[in-house]
This record gives C-alpha cells, structure tokens and sequence, in this order.
C-alpha cells in the first residue's frame, strides 16, 4: 500500500516511489556507468553528487571523426592529470578508459560523435562536508559530433563579442585541469547575445583576452599567429594549430592578445575539439580585414581535417 506524507496546513504529498516523468530529451548516444552501458535518457546522477552541488569534477572530450578517434592519447594525458591535481581516483587505468570509449562510440553506432569521459567528486553517504569521504565517480558517453560553429558560420565566419567579464585567474584554478566552472563563460555568452554576436570571448585578469566557451582563440599577423597564453585552458586542438604550423614553417606563439591586437589582425580564427578551426569574421560589429576568410585559416582548416585519416594522429574504432 503506497504512503502519503502529510504537512500542517497542506496537501499531502504524493505517495513515495511514485512514477517520475522525465521532461526532458536526449541525444542518441551510449553512456557508461556504475559498470554498465546505458542508452544516455537512462545516465543519471544524484543531487547529493558534489560534481553537481560544486562544479567538483573534472573531464575532457574527444571527437570522432569517420570512424576514428582524433589524438585520444593527449586527451587522455590531460584527463588523468586533472584526476590527479584534483586527488581523485577511478577504478580503471588509461588502456580500461580507452576500451570504455571505444565501447561507448561502438555501441552508439556514432561515425561522428562527441565522447566525453568525466569524474565527480562524488556523493558522501552522510552528506559529509569533507571531501574526502566522497566516492568518486566515473562515467563516459559518446553522442552525435556537434561543432561550435555551423555549416554557414564555418563559410563565412562567426561573429565574436569581446565581453569585459574575466576568466577565472590560475591562481585559483589551474586552467589545465578542465572543469565545469563556466559562468563567468555564460555570462560573457549573453553579453555576446545581447550585442547579436554569435559566440564570446572573455578576458583574463589583465585586460587581455583569454577565450571563450569551450575554445581557444588564434590571430594572424603578417602571417604570424599568436594565441593568448595565460589564463586558459591549453586546448588540443589549440595544440594540434602549433604542431600544424611546425609541420608547415608558420610561426605561432603563446603570448598576451590584447584587445587591439585582436580587432587589428589580418585573420583570426577560434581551436575546439566541437568543431575545429573555426574562422571568425567580425569582432564587435566590425569586419576583420576584408571580413573573409583568410587564407592562413582556410589553409590549416584543410590540414586539420586531413589529419584525421592519418593513423600518427588517429586511432580507428571497431564498430559491432
């Protein structure tokens, strides 16, 4: 016989253990979880999940592309090391991840997807404040390839805000370690929205810019580039552009961007695993050069996605 809860000068409560209705919808896509794979409307967390009361988590995601992975072994490297700065621990190994993922894109059928491997913090069994009586907790999905830029952007170029919102300083959290601090991101989004930009990049804490949600950023100067070093997340695909232009005798450097610096380039261009090289054509309402496409761009845009078939630089899946 099913329970009601009853409260001073209230309706009872519904019975407990009655049938919750998920409101929402998912992408098609597997997920793995508490040791099993899952169809991603059945991957769920806890409220009482650390990762999701703090942010206390760390991940990284890595895309496949016609069947293959791209440069899995420098997402992995990140993603253990961010385990380690954070004291967490998993139950697998790198060659145990690895096989996960490849169940995971395997499973989903996905040629292209988005893959991400994460871990929380975890839950206490008695809410404990202290970290440290937390169990961690491990999970993966690999759902359908999505990109920062659409088709149209990646012809003509996107639309870029510089918001005045500032990133997160290092000193507070080393920004190698990916994590899901992203409001000062999300507000410099809407900052960006409100201006009708399609995407933003925010600034670091000495008025310089650092990068936008979930990606970096590149300008090319008389056919140098540069991409701002302090402050952001050292991004794979911000490290494929540097062993590109090595591959290729272009001369790339980390260093400060200042604002200026970025309105006055001769191109610029936005690095994430969502999508790639994406080039950016306006900046604040106002065309970068001509307000094309530089070739600088369009060139390591060719590159990039040849790549992918290279096995140095890819590793295939084995579909069922």
């Amino acid at each position: 016989m099913s329970q009601t809860i009853a409260t001073p000068d209230a309706k009872p409560l519904p019975a407990l253990g009655a049938l919750h209705i998920d409101p929402h919808s998912y992408p098609e896509g597997v997920a793995f979880l508490d040791g099993q794979y899952l169809p991603m409307s059945q991957a769920k967390i806890s409220v009482l999940d650390w990762g999701f009361l703090h942010s206390d988590a760390t991940y990284d995601t890595v895309h496949v592309w016609n069947g293959r992975f791209f440069r899995l072994d420098l997402h992995l490297d990140r993603f253990f090391g961010g385990l380690e700065k954070l004291r967490m621990t998993i139950p697998f190994d790198r060659d145990g991840v690895t096989e996960i993922l490849h169940n995971c894109v395997a499973l989903s059928g996905h040629r292209a997807a988005y893959v991400e491997m994460l871990c929380t913090r975890g839950a206490s069994p008695t809410f404990s404040r202290d970290p440290r009586q937390a169990v961690n907790r491990f999970m993966a999905f690999a759902v359908p390839f999505g990109s920062v830029a659409n088709a149209e952007q990646l012809q003509r170029g996107l639309r870029v805000a510089i918001s005045d919102k500032v990133r997160i300083p290092p000193a507070s959290i080393d920004p190698a370690i990916k994590n899901y601090h992203w409001l000062d991101l999300v507000r410099g989004l809407y900052d960006a929205y409100d201006r009708g930009a399609e995407t933003a990049l925010i600034l670091d804490f000495n008025g310089n810019v650092a990068e936008g949600p979930g990606f970096n950023v590149f300008c090319v100067k008389d056919g140098k580039l540069s991409t701002p070093a302090i402050g952001v997340l050292p991004g794979i695909t911000r490290r494929t552009v540097f062993d590109l232009c090595a591959e290729e005798g272009l001369a790339a450097t980390a260093t400060d961007v200042s604002v200026a610096a970025l309105r006055e380039a001769d191109e610029v261009f936005i690095t994430s695993t969502a999508g790639g090289i994406m080039p950016v054509t306006e900046i604040d309402s106002a065309r970068i050069a001509d307000g094309n496409v530089g070739p600088v761009t369009s060139r390591l845009m060719a590159l990039y996605w040849q790549k992918h078939d290279d096995p140095v630089w890819s590793s295939s899946v084995s579909y069922p």
